[in-house]
């Protein structure tokens, strides 16, 4: 071993500071978990998807599984920093160190489908730091003990300065100054314990500050064995899954077709950034910028563990939604609003190109077509309006999609009747004016939604078709569990709301508690 060449110690240093450096992740890793005192994998392993989720999902559902699998993580990755900072009992290390790398790696491979739900700090595809690790890892497993500078090999030397000869030719002075410098090489990484020590107490001194102040709680490290706990800490809060309804629709065959849905959907304008924030104007792109495609994909996800399977939204956002159906083999439905300009047409070829699951007459539109006093400078009639309307469902039917209308006023919907016209579904506003800023009714304000509450609920109750509420929070003015229980009590058969990915598990909650409240109401359930 020529440890003393130039090349070769550059090589050496270059392959502790590897060392040292994957030691460190290691143990923070491990310390974070002591630290957090409640930490434990089972979300992790109950939310693996690949070929062996099913065992995963077996261990997350073992009370004393999860307790050894804990304990395993919490101080196998401490004890394996520890050992790699040091170079003590690196083969072992190394050797475990890969082995919990290799188990996070099959859980959540960073292949497109499978890393639902993960934290990442970049883009991966089929390479991730975890399979990075796992291989240095293992070169460190079959290193020669003696050749990183370490306690390993101090103790290496020692134990073969006890059989070997001296060196005749070699003067006593210089053997003991080489010897000294050796040690003090194979010591070199002790320091960094006690830097580790101090970063980790600055790091706490600030965390506890934080929380003072911000009375922020459950912060985690945040890594590829790490599943953040923003996504998933409160599931374990979830009181159970939504209940489900159905609408009846016809195939392209003509035959009797059923979609099951969620009682609760989650609505897209958040996503999209219409945020209905009135004055406030940097909201909507606040809420787009927070908005990015990882985000949109864990926030689905986290709806469908709650037992959420359908969200409305435009048909711009086809892309992002059909990546995630058929990148994460999801039974997500997504409902389009065909809401493109005031071009219903426009709107229903879009969503069909992006193979939304169902489709309607976006409120807006419906809403200024029912309207005799509508006037876009072309001089067409009512009549003329309805028959696009008539013609966009017979579209939208004929590729055997269920077809919707939305509206915003109670009249519009009573046109559409008067009409003939006869969707599987309708999309209605559906709060009370019991809120502080529902001022001056009748009048058009991004503060009121529903003009005639009372009407719709009366009227609504004449229709056999399923109903989908929505803006039943009026935009953000009512809570949730007021706005919930309206809905379901006043006649809704379902409920679509705007919920950010920290607000899903307690609105489920609530719905189900509104729900049960909500089952005695003069409206029979039409889905």
């Amino acid at each position: 071993m020529k440890s003393n060449s130039g090349n070769n110690t550059v090589h050496l240093y270059l392959l502790v500071l590897i060392r040292i450096l994957i030691g460190w992740h290691f143990l923070y890793e491990g310390v974070s978990k002591i630290i957090a005192t409640n930490w434990t994998a089972g979300a992790y392993l109950a939310g693996s998807k690949w070929i062996f989720a099913p065992v995963f999902h077996w261990m997350a559902g073992n009370v004393g599984i999860i307790s050894v699998v804990d304990f395993l993580n919490i101080w196998g990755m401490t004890l394996i920093g520890i050992g790699l900072i040091l170079g003590l009992f690196t083969r072992w290390a190394s050797a475990g160190g890969a082995i919990l790398l290799l188990f996070y790696f099959v859980a959540y491979p960073p292949i497109p489908g499978y890393m639902m739900g993960v934290p990442a700090d970049g883009s991966y595809l089929w390479v991730n730091k975890n399979l990075i690790e796992l291989f240095v890892l293992s070169a460190f497993v079959f290193l020669p003990v003696g050749y990183l500078y370490g306690l390993d090999r101090l103790y290496y030397k020692w134990r073969e300065e006890k059989v070997r000869k001296p060196v005749p030719d070699l003067p006593v002075g210089n053997k003991n100054g080489i010897e000294r410098r050796e040690a003090i090489r194979d010591l070199i990484s002790i320091p960094v314990i006690g830097v580790f020590a101090f970063a980790l107490y600055r790091k706490k001194k600030w965390d506890s500050f934080e929380e003072k102040l911000l009375k922020v709680e459950g912060i985690d490290a945040n890594s590829g064995a790490t599943l953040l706990k923003f996504n998933y800490s409160t599931l374990k809060d979830l009181k159970g899954q939504v209940s489900k309804g159905v609408i009846n629709y016809k195939d392209k065959a003509g035959n009797p077709a059923r979609m099951e849905l969620s009682r609760l959907l989650m609505g897209g304008n958040l996503i999209g950034g219409w945020a209905h924030a009135r004055d406030l104007i940097y909201v909507s792109k606040l809420v787009k910028t927070y908005h990015t495609d990882e985000k949109i994909v864990q926030t689905l996800a986290l709806g469908e563990k709650c037992g959420i399977n359908a969200i409305i939204s435009n048909p711009q956002h086809g892309r992002i939604f059909q990546k995630y159906k058929h990148e994460f083999r999801s039974n997500m439905k997504f409902f389009s609003d065909c809401g493109i300009g005031l071009d219903f047409q426009k709107g229903i070829a879009m969503s069909l190109a992006s193979d939304f699951d169902a489709l309607y007459c976006q409120g807006e539109i419906t809403d200024r077509w029912t309207n005799e006093k509508y006037d876009d400078g072309t001089g067409k009639t009512v009549p003329q309006r309805m028959e696009l309307i008539k013609k966009g469902l017979e579209e939208i039917r004929s590729h055997g999609k269920p077809a919707g209308i939305g509206a915003h006023r109670i009249e519009s919907i009573k046109v559409c009747v008067e009409y003939g016209l006869k969707p599987d579904f309708w999309v209605k506003t559906c709060h009370s004016h019991d809120y502080w800023s529902a001022q001056n009714a009748g009048q058009w304000k991004d503060n009121f939604f529903d003009f005639d509450p009372e009407e719709t609920i009366r009227y609504m109750a004449t229709l056999k078709e399923p109903w989908i509420a929505f803006k039943v929070l009026a935009a953000g003015a009512i809570l949730p569990e007021v706005g919930l229980k309206y809905a379901y009590a006043n006649g809704a058969d379902f409920v679509c709301m705007g919920m950010y990915d920290f607000q899903i598990v307690e609105d489920v909650n609530i719905a189900l508690d509104a729900f049960e409240k909500a089952k005695e109401r003069s409206r029979p359930w039409m889905a």
